[in-house]
């Protein structure tokens, strides 16, 4: 069995000679776990050098910024969400979403019973936690729409940031914090809280769901026929594995389990992760959904994160080829 491995190393023979695999690397945009897991078992099932690519996948992490490892050349693909990505676009970085492996939105925020939030109308005078990097964006787009002030001014609200646990909601530092459905929120029930101790709100569920975890790269990419072949075959096999990672859900975190160098993940969380993220990757075959894509540009606006509605920041050319 293959341990630790970040790097598939295949040679075809081919008549004639020896024919080197094309390299690929891809930037994750968190550490090691599931919800990267249709890559991990692309990579370990063979899907990529079934289609001579020798792939590294690199693991993200507080201190990385995916888009500067792509657009530093130190990456061919990230991992985004789509509203970080369009913030980026607006001011000059030349990325393009050309493959939307994740159909749903597992964003939530998460509030402690005990402090009376209800509903969105009892967010003022609260405060709200959430991580930055880019994954602030969603909650300061949302509260654009509400109209609340995010500066803790009377009738807004706060927004702290925090780092990437739950430690400030169950330390009371704040009331509130984001969460997602196949991570932190199970977190905060490990810790002992239960679900009644607890009110939630789903992105999906108040009709201000944005799309998160694309396949993005530089543009310029997508001028060079040679890259488009490479980048057809990548999503293809990417796709190849989240669909065998939906049928094989605990088979799936498994193998993200190999590949965890940290040794922090555990097999009880990642098979739940697994089971969580293969609810937001149901029904997709990789093709960006333009009317999902316009409603995010939308919620992005008029959360006032971005000015006007993007030209070019999706291109459907390397699903259309891959899907074939």
């Amino acid at each position: 069995m293959k341990k630790l491995l970040l790097t598939t190393i295949a040679a075809g023979m081919m008549a004639g000679g020896a024919n080197a695999a094309d390299d690929m690397t891809l930037q994750l945009k968190w550490v090691t776990q599931a919800q990267f897991a249709g890559y991990y078992v692309a990579l370990e099932n063979g899907f990529y050098s079934d289609e001579d690519l020798n792939v590294t996948i690199k693991p993200g992490g507080p201190d990385i910024a995916p888009v500067q490892v792509l657009l530093g050349g130190g990456a061919d693909v990230m991992v985004d969400w789509m509203p970080s990505a369009l913030a980026a676009r607006e001011q000059g970085t030349p990325i393009v979403n050309i493959a939307q492996p994740f159909a749903t939105s597992g964003l939530m925020l998460t509030c402690l019973a005990e402090h009376g939030i209800n509903s969105p109308a009892d967010f003022p005078g609260h405060t709200l936690g959430t991580w930055f990097y880019g994954n602030e964006i969603p909650l300061f787009t949302w509260m654009g729409k509400l109209g609340y002030a995010t500066d803790g001014s009377e009738g807004g609200v706060t927004i702290q940031k925090i780092n990437f646990n739950v430690d400030p909601l169950l330390q009371k530092q704040v009331e509130c914090a984001t969460t997602m459905t196949y991570n932190e929120y199970w977190q905060v029930i490990d810790a002992g809280i239960t679900p009644e101790q607890l009110v939630v709100f789903k992105y999906e569920d108040e009709g201000i769901s944005t799309l998160e975890d694309g396949l993005y790269v530089n543009e310029a990419k997508l001028d060079d026929a040679a890259e488009v072949d490479k980048l057809v075959r990548f999503v293809r096999a990417s796709m190849k594995g989240w669909k065998w990672a939906e049928a094989n859900p605990d088979a799936a975190a498994d193998i993200v389990l190999e590949y965890d160098e940290t040794g922090a993940q555990t097999e009880k969380h990642q098979r739940r992760m697994m089971g969580e993220i293969a609810k937001l990757t149901a029904g997709s075959n990789g093709a960006l959904d333009v009317a999902a894509y316009e409603r995010t540009v939308g919620i992005v606006m008029d959360g006032g994160v971005i000015s006007a509605a993007p030209e070019g920041a999706w291109s459907s050319a390397i699903t259309d080829a891959a899907l074939k």
